[in-house]
């Protein structure tokens, strides 16, 4: 019998989490997917309305509901986590903490991205304990942001628990690049003759080659994206960048190459993206709430996340049936880019089968994407020993190592601020 858990059912995400596994529901033996989370508003609306996708597309499994962390993890196969510990308000508070400094308020860039991280990671730890407990054959599944980061800590501090990032990124750049190329060849090929090839940090990942049916198409589908952006009156990259790169940077990749720009956006607001992402949950749990309502509202593609739900099922699908699938994913590299140290946990493709995720063999990057990825690397390693340990000395250092921090005379006033505003969320710093 097959059990999924997912902790922060409530999400409004939830919903295209079941489409997902209703489309792989022949193949993958899934008994019981079940929701948890601790507002039970949410859980009632959400849960209710997974529960009518369910019995209208005939599922084969039964979604059930609980508050109970402890309940939902035992005897599960996967425990796939999409909380957000202080929910929607803590993620506006990131977002100003970086605006009142004239730093980037994102929520997973930057100041933000650490303050997401200081709270996530001890939850996300507590939830592995209770795995090697309760579920000590299960693979922990997380889509919590910043995905990369907080993987990094359940690899160093979790060793014992499967775990794999996830961020739909990739997945959502490799179907985007697969639309452009049948749009423009005529051809009609689909996503599973596609391999994107990448590498990075999850938000800081370079696209650097695509393989259509087993053929290179790289340097083909580059000149088509040089051209668009040649012909465009707002091009998302300045062609000179990508023509010298001979890669595509991840979107997350303009709050470094572009920071002016993002700053000067960031002064205009509200609304800050937690702002829109409030009235927009309010309006798609209204939605849910809509007892005849039986299939996902197109408002969801206002929330973000395209394939979300298509790469979490992908990957639990290809563990669980062992198919061998290749999915670019958050893991130790384990020796797959002998250059870089090992241990490191890298965004990269992976095959995925019975035996585990599997990185595959990689070149590095080139020393002009590698001179700013090992600085947020290393403030990643310093996040993850201050949000474990509550040190004050290694957040410091963080924000000093980062190319997005503020400046040394500023670092202990934002780090103070960081710290009081997350007080409630944060008692290791505090003790």
């Amino acid at each position: 019998m097959m059990k999924i858990a997912v902790i922060g059912g409530g999400s409004t995400y939830t919903p295209e989490l079941i489409k997902g596994f209703l489309e792989v529901q022949d193949s993958l033996a899934l008994d019981e997917l079940m929701l948890m989370d601790i507002q039970p508003q949410r859980l009632e609306i959400v849960g209710d309305f997974c529960q009518r996708i369910a019995e209208h597309q005939g599922a084969r499994f039964k979604v059930t509901l609980t508050d109970s962390r402890k309940e939902a993890i035992r005897g599960s196969a996967y425990v796939l986590t999409q909380f957000r510990v202080g929910y929607i308000p803590a993620r506006r508070e990131d977002e100003y903490l970086g605006k009142r400094y004239g730093l980037i308020g994102q929520e997973t860039t930057g100041i933000g991205g650490m303050a997401k991280a200081l709270r996530t990671i001890p939850v996300l730890l507590d939830i592995a304990r209770e795995m090697q407990e309760l579920a000590p054959e299960a693979m922990l599944v997380n889509f919590t942001n910043p995905s990369g980061l907080v993987t990094e800590a359940l690899t160093r501090y979790a060793p014992d628990i499967p775990s794999v990032g996830l961020c739909n990124s990739p997945i959502t750049t490799k179907m985007t690049l697969l639309n452009r190329w049948n749009a423009l060849t005529g051809e009609q090929v689909s996503p599973e003759e596609v391999i994107l090839d990448s590498l990075g940090l999850n938000h800081l990942t370079w696209y650097r080659g695509l393989t259509i049916r087993g053929q290179d198409r790289w340097d083909e589908v580059l000149h088509f994206y040089i051209e668009e952006l040649r012909k465009s009156d707002h091009p998302e990259w300045p062609p000179q960048l990508i023509e010298a790169l001979g890669m595509l940077p991840n979107y997350y990749l303009q709050y470094y190459y572009n920071t002016r720009a993002m700053l000067a956006a960031q002064d205009k607001w509200p609304p800050s993206r937690a702002e829109q992402v409030l009235k927009i949950e309010a309006q798609l749990l209204e939605e849910y709430a809509n007892p005849n309502l039986v299939t996902v509202p197109e408002g969801l593609m206002q929330r973000g996340g395209a394939y979300y739900s298509t790469l979490a099922t992908r990957v639990i699908h290809a563990h669980a049936c062992s198919t061998g699938m290749i999915e670019t994913v958050n893991v130790r590299q384990n020796g797959a880019v002998k250059e870089y140290p090992a241990d490191w946990v890298m965004e990269l493709p992976c095959r995925i089968d019975a035996t585990g995720i599997h990185p595959l063999p990689a070149r590095p990057l080139p020393e002009a994407c590698y001179g700013l990825l090992a600085p947020v690397k290393m403030y990643e390693l310093l996040t993850v020993e201050a949000a474990v340990h509550g040190d004050r000395k290694a957040l410091y250092e963080a924000l000093l190592v980062h190319p997005l921090g503020p400046d040394v005379s500023m670092i202990q006033t934002v780090m103070d601020d960081l710290l009081l505003t997350n007080r409630a969320y944060l008692p290791q710093f505090f003790s």
